[in-house]
């Protein structure tokens, strides 16, 4: 499989090169986000993909500053959520959908026509997931394309109980993901996108393919090289997969999100 040029093809294609150049922002100015940059930003979204144009997903704009302050704390102890100038929940939803379906009497009509009667189960909750994150994505896009940085916070998927309670969230919604956004401060436009991995390990043709040691000793050799250049044990760690597991995979944000995720499927399965 041939690899790409980046740099050519972000040089040929402004889209491509809105893509390409995107990172992470977690400093934003004290500037204010116009009322028409929004809505061209969230019209964007609207035309988002979506499964079957159902548009299983709401979005609600915080700009509560209580609210705010407490997400800085609930998702993971983050202070820059409370500064940022626009922040999006992004839901997956199937409330609105059974909502209809029960004011147009679904429930008698399917037992008429022998059709099952049932609730939102974890395949719609899954679907109502993806797109929920297309949207999301989406709008990432575009704020790029009107010069706004951005953040996802994954750990909106923590404190369930706190987050359901702050914004009133039905049995069949799930916060999968928070957006932070702004225009970025010249030090975070200044910054160098962060590296991903190469396409040989994350590309395959016509079926799943594991990797061996000398693809995975290849795949991080710069990663472990920057994380030790001191050739320091960091956290106990001497590999990449060892720092990754104590920092990421078996951190106590993993352990609570974990919880968190089982309490909301839970009711979801709970039919």
């Amino acid at each position: 499989m041939r690899k790409c040029s980046y740099d050519r093809i972000g040089a040929m294609n402004e889209t491509l090169g809105v893509i390409l150049n995107r990172k992470s922002c977690r400093e934003f100015l004290a500037k204010a986000i116009s009322q028409k940059t929004k809505t061209d930003i969230i019209g964007a979204t609207l035309r988002a993909p979506t499964a079957g144009n159902l548009m299983l997903y709401s979005i609600i704009e915080v700009n509560d500053q209580a609210a705010k302050d407490t997400l800085a704390v609930s998702c993971d102890h983050q202070p820059f959520i409370a500064r940022t100038p626009w922040v999006l929940l992004f839901l997956a939803d199937y409330q609105r959908w059974f909502d209809y379906f029960e004011l147009c009497g679904t429930g008698d009509f399917a037992r008429r026509a022998g059709l099952p009667v049932r609730k939102p189960a974890e395949g719609d909750l899954l679907l109502a997931c993806c797109d929920a994150l297309i949207a999301a994505q989406t709008t990432v896009i575009a704020a790029e394309a009107c010069e706004l940085g951005s953040c996802y916070i994954g750990d909106i998927m923590e404190n369930y109980e706190t987050h359901r309670d702050l914004f009133k969230l039905p049995r069949y919604t799930f916060p999968i993901c928070l957006l932070c956004l702004g225009y970025p401060t010249e030090p975070q436009k200044a910054r160098q996108p962060t590296s991903r991995f190469d396409q040989e390990f994350v590309v395959f043709e016509n079926s799943y393919r594991r990797l061996g040691e000398s693809e995975f000793k290849r795949m991080f050799e710069k990663e472990q090289a920057r994380a030790f250049k001191n050739a320091e044990e960091l956290d106990g760690a001497i590999n990449v997969g060892q720092l990754t597991y104590r920092r990421k995979f078996a951190a106590g944000f993993a352990m609570e999100m974990n919880r968190s995720v089982k309490a909301i499927l839970k009711q979801w399965e709970n039919n």
